[in-house]
């Protein structure tokens, strides 16, 4: 005769028959999912509405330097080079800035949020670079002169 249902021991819902995947030694491991850690807050990239401007007055700061500096045009060359200098420098400016409130930051700077003092080598590095580049946009205007 057949055992009924009255017959069999009762399992315990804590044991490891009860609960699928387990064994005395644990879970089994074609169970066990990897983790994923998801970040909860959304990142923070920079929009178009705040890149097109930038966009924009850059390349338009830039063709007014260059083509002067390019094709030498008559008696207001250098002063057309210096406003697109200018506006290229508000650009770069501004787009630094759009950078920041999105939290990068220059290549071997560390971020704000880190505490961490920037190292002085980098920052001597930068302003070498960036002099350099302005003494030599100042010299060829002063040549178009």
């Amino acid at each position: 005769m057949e055992a009924g249902p009255r017959d069999r021991e009762p399992t315990a819902p804590g044991t490891p028959e009860a609960l699928p995947g387990l064994s005395p030694d644990g879970p089994e491991e074609e169970t066990v999912t990897p983790e994923v850690e998801v970040e909860l807050r959304p990142q923070r990239r920079m929009r178009i509405w705040q890149l097109a401007p930038i966009v924009a007055l850059a390349a338009m700061g830039s063709l007014m330097f260059a083509f002067p500096l390019a094709f030498g045009t008559g008696d207001g060359g250098a002063v057309v080079a210096m406003l697109g200098l200018l506006i290229s420098c508000c650009a770069a400016g501004w787009g630094m800035t759009a950078a920041r409130r999105v939290g990068h930051t220059w290549p071997g700077l560390p971020s704000r949020s880190s505490g961490e003092r920037p190292d002085w080598r980098v920052i001597a590095l930068y302003v070498t670079v960036a002099t350099a580049l302005v003494a030599l946009a100042v010299w060829r205007v002063a040549r178009l002169r």
